[in-house]
């Protein structure tokens, strides 16, 4: 299926914009000592690159391989929007083996957006029913996007009104020192404000001495203005 793999990568040379890949290379930091750096952007807008997924599901995981591997951004995030449609469609013993693969190549899930738009799908969606350890292993890593994926992941148990995961694991992160971390915790934890802000509240008020201000930012950005006064002037 060399074609197929070859049909993308040529699908997407078509649809690249220099102008556009400066902007997303300095939007995504990939500069000397960033979090993205050595990152190589084509400039392709997210829609598009799902569209191109979408006519290539039938991509087997060999091939996928290769395609995650890349050191170009928009290979590796189309190869993850295959994976994601993929697994929508696929039967538990696929969706298992698409898991696994995942798990596989954390280390080339290296970018903000990688994981936000993967994350959930497969390995929240995969654990909905399932054991959940490897989440606190990966909320433990020294990767920053193994750390990023764990939280992130549990945007589809919020979804299904579960808390517990994204407490414990937001907990285990408030250390953390990276910015990005401090973001999507405090994004998890303003999705569980929207359904239980009761919830929300009650890990803040025994949290927040150690909250990053960024987190605390996130986490209350829907609050009305005197909460959000009071939350910040703690």
């Amino acid at each position: 299926m060399d074609f197929m793999l070859n049909g993308i990568k040529n699908d997407l040379k078509r649809l690249s914009d220099p102008q556009k890949a400066e902007i997303l290379s300095r939007f995504f930091k990939t500069g000397k000592g960033e979090y993205g750096e050595g990152d190589v952007f084509l400039g392709i807008k997210v829609p598009d690159q799902r569209k191109i997924a979408k006519t290539y599901l039938d991509l087997e995981l060999e091939k996928i391989q290769e395609l995650i591997c890349s050191k170009i951004h928009e290979h590796r995030l189309t190869s993850l929007l295959i994976l994601v449609e993929k697994y929508k469609k696929s039967d538990e013993t696929t969706k298992k083996k698409i898991f696994g693969f995942y798990l596989k190549n954390t280390k080339n899930v290296n970018n903000w957006d990688l994981v936000d738009l993967s994350a959930p799908n497969i390995i929240g969606n995969h654990l909905l029913k399932k054991d959940r350890s490897v989440l606190y292993k990966l909320a433990k890593s020294s990767n920053l996007w193994e750390k990023r994926i764990a939280i992130i992941s549990t945007f589809e148990f919020i979804k299904n009104d579960e808390f517990e995961d994204t407490l414990k694991i937001s907990e285990l992160l408030l250390n953390d020192k990276h910015d990005l971390i401090h973001k999507a915790v405090g994004w998890m934890l303003r999705e569980i404000g929207k359904r239980n802000q009761y919830i929300e509240e009650q890990f803040l008020k025994k949290h927040y001495k150690k909250i990053p201000r960024t987190t605390l930012r996130y986490a209350i950005e829907r609050f009305d203005e005197n909460k959000r006064i009071f939350y910040l002037g703690k």
